[in-house]
């Protein structure tokens, strides 16, 4: 609800909420990993790796999204295409981002390729049919996303950041687990809505409701060995 007011207090409590989550599921600290955030916007997710030890770095496709003070070793680059080697971070992240780009299966390998084996890839994203769905037009997108949008320009007299097809993708759960489990290089560590405090698995276990109760899925993955 504070995010558009108060971007600060918004992502840094997201992000120290994610980056306790990469130690929960990575079984320590991340002190001494190296750490790859793919779209981390302005940097919060990567500020927050460093201040426990990572080596992290933020490559981020969007200028505007990198803010005036992007952190150190920002690389503007972009998700589908990362200059890297193949299996050089410890740790891939990704939050909220997998529901801006056209393509998630492709986007979803370059993390995995960039990620070495026994490696951890954290992907959050939106889902379509969350309350959420919509970001900034929701919950009206449940009535249509131009309908959404146009609600959206006579209550604040601008247009919407975003625009379904463009930079906003319907994502959904089901389809997204099904693609990952079809995959041979990873298996998923947990699967599990990023912010209930309870039955977080169990309500992505259930077909249908899922889709609209889970409002933000979170999936660790871990690399395979070769």
């Amino acid at each position: 609800m504070r995010e558009q007011d108060d971007p600060e207090y918004c992502y840094s409590l997201l992000a120290r909420d994610a980056v306790d989550q990469v130690e929960a599921y990575g079984g320590g600290p991340v002190d001494g990993l190296t750490v790859v955030d793919v779209g981390g916007g302005s940097g919060y997710f990567t500020e927050e790796f460093r201040r426990r030890g990572a080596q992290a770095y933020l490559f981020e496709p969007d200028l505007g999204e990198l803010g005036t003070k992007p952190p150190d070793g920002a690389v503007v680059a972009d998700g589908y295409l990362l200059p890297l080697a193949d299996g050089v971070a410890d740790v891939t992240f990704t939050s909220n981002v997998l529901e801006h780009v056209a393509d998630p299966p492709t986007f979803i390998s370059e993390l995995v390729r960039v990620t070495r084996p026994g490696g951890l890839i954290y992907v959050s994203f939106t889902n379509w049919l969350s309350p959420w769905g919509g970001h900034e037009w929701a919950p009206w997108h449940y009535l249509g996303a131009e309908r959404a949008r146009a609600r959206y320009r006579r209550r604040t007299g601008k247009d919407a950041k975003h625009t379904l097809g463009e930079n906003l993708f319907a994502v959904h759960i089901g389809r997204t687990l099904r693609q990952v489990r079809d995959r041979d290089d990873v298996t998923i560590v947990s699967a599990r809505s990023r912010y209930w405090p309870f039955l977080a698995e169990t309500v992505v276990k259930a077909p249908g409701l899922r889709e609209f109760a889970t409002w933000n899925l979170l999936l660790i993955l871990r690399r395979c060995p070769p």
